[in-house]
């Protein structure tokens, strides 16, 4: 049971019971006995809508991974390809097919997610397997619950091709700003229409207009629903380049920066996670890396995932001595009644000291990390950029590339100067370019262009640069930010808070007509639209009550700027309560490595 689904405000379980119900539908479609061949990059998203048990139920017997060549065998009615509509894995599917044993026939049926595709048809009709297939179908799969206050749709890159910020700016397809108005049509048909909008940046309004319309075309068909939110306000990541770029420090910010964390699991190296052997000294090494789930299922990870890292070594601690002293409590249990009781704790009391092990190990991972001299040299000149202390300056970079440093580090960092400095003086310019593409080979000459595409890296202008002036507004730099007890978002870089969360906050209060000023220096239209409520199905606050926004990232957000919503959700006079939705969860590096060409060469 996805519990930590409904815990929050909002019952995000209800989406994903949707979820599952077209998902059941589809498969009773197929009657008898199936399997599923599955689009490896799909199994990650499905599993947080169904588990294996569910497919069990509906009769599927085997899952395979899509490749070339025969399916293996299965005694099986029925063969259906989950896929996303790409030409590339048609050619797969068609061989597939072709290759299938005559002698024992099976019906073949498609999957496409989250949209079907008439060019992929075609392509399967030119490869003559079209009319093998007895059942084409889409699934609508837009917005996956994560978490009990976040949505992502996991649209496959975070910032290219696919994506929608560079659907807007580098390829101008707009395909994943559809499929998020689709995403917020689905959530107001479970959770009533939400009366306002508002939104900042280009791609935000053209989610908007599209939602809107689709809203007058499907007039009076929705069910009529009590609005569970108040306000939707539209994020256009273009409009906040830098958060992004610079490196997390909350507890789960930096997990993902260092590992990655892949829907909602993390794989960590499996040395820190071996177990001793019984009555040995020596440690028994897997060779498999340690899977963990990572979601507020979890108590302690729900209690410090948003901490500022140097705040989770006191909290983990803590923990320590509560467990310990619940588990000297046998000692005092004396009557068979407190003895019982005792016994029934026990497993809970076991999971929390698997729990606490496991983030110990992992703590103790980042901090060898955290405490290099490379990691403190990098996040200074981060903070210098940040705080418009000498922002000209190439020495650091100019090392970290005489030393062949990783690739996505350098880009990261120069993109970071761009963008504090509205650009780079032309013969810093010149000088980066010709250094990366002597260093790390002139295929990289895409990836650079790609970058200046989407504004990541630019030429300075003659226009002034402007982010002085929005960060003193907006007060994007706080002096002594406290990293233990933290009273600002600033919190979650150590000084740095995200312009996106801080456009968020002065939203709610005191409103945006505030900082006019600052909104017009900023990428892209802000606005504002109303949407009609049906007649008695006003929300009657009760005094004192939250209100509740949904803020939509278009182009990602990183687990800081979640981390910073959430803080502000749980701050005493904040009064209002955060959901975050996503077109995709992202860091500084798989956001870059996005736009780059050939990203698998130079990973970190």
């Amino acid at each position: 049971m996805a519990s930590h689904l409904f815990c929050g405000r909002v019952n995000l379980n209800i989406l994903r019971e949707a979820a599952r119900k077209d998902l059941r539908e589809f498969l009773d479609k197929c009657s008898g006995s199936k399997a599923i061949v599955w689009d490896e990059y799909l199994t990650g998203p499905f599993g947080l809508i169904a588990q294996y048990s569910l497919l069990k139920e509906h009769e599927v017997e085997k899952m395979f991974t899509l490749k070339g060549g025969r399916i293996p065998s299965a005694a099986v009615k029925n063969i259906v390809f989950f896929v996303r509509p790409r030409l590339e894995l048609m050619d797969i599917i068609a061989e597939n097919v072709a290759s299938e044993d005559k002698l024992q026939p099976r019906e073949f049926h498609i999957l496409f997610v989250p949209r079907r595709s008439l060019l992929c048809e075609q392509r399967l009709k030119e490869k003559g397997v079209l009319n093998s297939f007895t059942n084409i179908d889409e699934y609508i799969l837009d917005l996956i619950p994560y978490d009990g206050d976040l949505l992502s749709m996991e649209s496959e890159s975070s910032f290219r091709v696919r994506q929608s910020l560079n659907e807007c700016y580098l390829e101008n397809d707009q395909t994943s700003l559809y499929h998020a108005a689709k995403g917020l049509m689905t959530l107001q048909a479970l959770y009533g229409t939400i009366p306002q909008i508002f939104g900042k940046g280009e791609c935000a309004r053209h989610v908007a207009n599209m939602m809107l319309r689709m809203k007058r075309e499907f007039a009076g068909s929705h069910t009529q629903i009590l609005p569970v939110f108040d306000t939707l306000l539209l994020l256009d990541r273009n409009v906040d380049l830098l958060t992004p770029l610079a490196t997390q420090l909350t507890y789960e910010g930096l997990i993902d920066e260092i590992f990655g964390i892949t829907n909602g699991y993390v794989k960590l190296p499996p040395e820190k996670f071996a177990q001793k052997k019984q009555g040995e000294g020596g440690k028994d090494l897997p060779t498999e890396p340690k899977k963990l789930q990572l979601n507020s299922a979890e108590e302690l990870y729900a209690e410090i995932r948003d901490k500022n890292f140097n705040a989770v070594g006191v909290a983990l601690s803590k923990k320590a001595k509560i467990i310990s002293a619940a588990f000297e409590e046998r000692h005092n249990a004396k009557t068979v009644g407190e003895i019982k009781q005792f016994v029934s704790q026990l497993p809970h009391m076991q999971a929390a000291r698997g729990s606490l092990a496991n983030h110990t190990s992992i703590a103790e991972l980042i901090k060898d990390i955290t405490t290099s001299e490379d990691f403190f040299d990098s996040l200074t000149v981060e903070q210098e950029f940040m705080t418009g202390v000498d922002t000209d300056k190439v020495t650091y970079i100019e090392d970290c590339i005489a030393q062949k440093d990783p690739l996505i580090k350098i880009l990261r960092l120069v993109c970071m100067q761009s963008v504090c400095n509205n650009g780079l003086k032309q013969k810093v310019l010149d000088y980066y370019k010709k250094e990366i593409l002597q260093t790390y080979g002139y295929k990289h000459i895409l990836t650079l262009k790609n970058l200046e595409k989407v504004g990541l890296l630019k030429p300075q202008s003659t226009m002034r640069n402007n982010y002085p002036t929005i960060r003193k507004t907006l007060k994007l730099w706080m002096e002594d930010a406290n990293e233990q007890n933290p009273n600002d978002i600033s919190y979650v870089y150590s000084g740095y808070a995200p312009l996106s969360v801080r456009l968020t906050q002065v939203l709610a209060r005191p409103g945006w007509r505030s900082i006019e000023e600052v909104l017009k220096m900023l990428p892209g239209p802000h606005f504002e639209e109303r949407q009609q409520v049906p007649t008695g199905l006003h929300k009657k606050r009760q005094p004192g009550e939250n209100r509740t926004t949904l803020v939509f990232f278009l182009g990602g957000v990183t687990y800081a700027e979640i981390a910073a919503l959430r803080f502000l959700s749980h701050m005493e006079d904040s009064g209002t309560e955060y959901i975050i939705a996503t077109t995709k969860l992202i860091n500084g590096t798989s956001w870059v490595k996005s736009v780059m060409d050939n990203p698998e060469e130079n990973l970190p």
